[in-house]
């Protein structure tokens, strides 16, 4: 890892207060991709009886992975970006172990990013899908590359 991935690392982790708090930790980003994995813990529980994942949890954990892989177009600090829809379907319960959540790009235009996202159990060697979802972003470029 260069200075460049270790600098985008820490922003990523550090930096962005939710991604903080859930501690989130970057795995792999690279242009129209990244990769995130999120510890369990007691604050991201949504159903006490089973001890599972709240899903919104998991839809923030997939937005963020969405921005995430619309950041690796942007072309300055000045560019604006932010979710106009999200989707997430739940496929199985997402029970307290860590998770793994992957995002591509679909296609970016001049102003609109669609993204698809999936999360997985982090020790599930099948990685067998929790839940899948498709992320709209506006898309701004304010300066354009040179």
């Amino acid at each position: 890892m260069d200075l460049q991935d270790d600098f985008v690392k820490k922003m990523v982790e550090e930096f962005v207060p939710i991604h903080k708090f859930l501690g989130l930790k970057l795995l792999d980003i690279k242009t129209d991709f990244a990769k995130v994995k999120v510890p369990f813990r007691p604050e991201v529980v949504g159903d006490i009886r089973s001890n599972r994942w709240h899903g919104g949890i998991i839809t923030t954990i997939m937005d963020s992975v969405g921005g995430l892989v619309g950041g690796t177009h942007l072309s300055s600090l000045e560019d604006k970006m932010s979710t106009i829809d999200i989707r997430v379907d739940f496929l199985r319960p997402a029970h307290n172990e860590a998770i793994i959540v992957e995002g591509e790009t679909v296609r970016l235009g001049k102003r609109i990013l669609v993204t698809k996202m999936k999360a997985y159990l982090a020790n599930d060697p099948k990685q067998e899908l929790l839940a899948e979802g498709k992320g709209v972003y506006s898309f701004i470029r304010l300066k354009e590359n040179s």
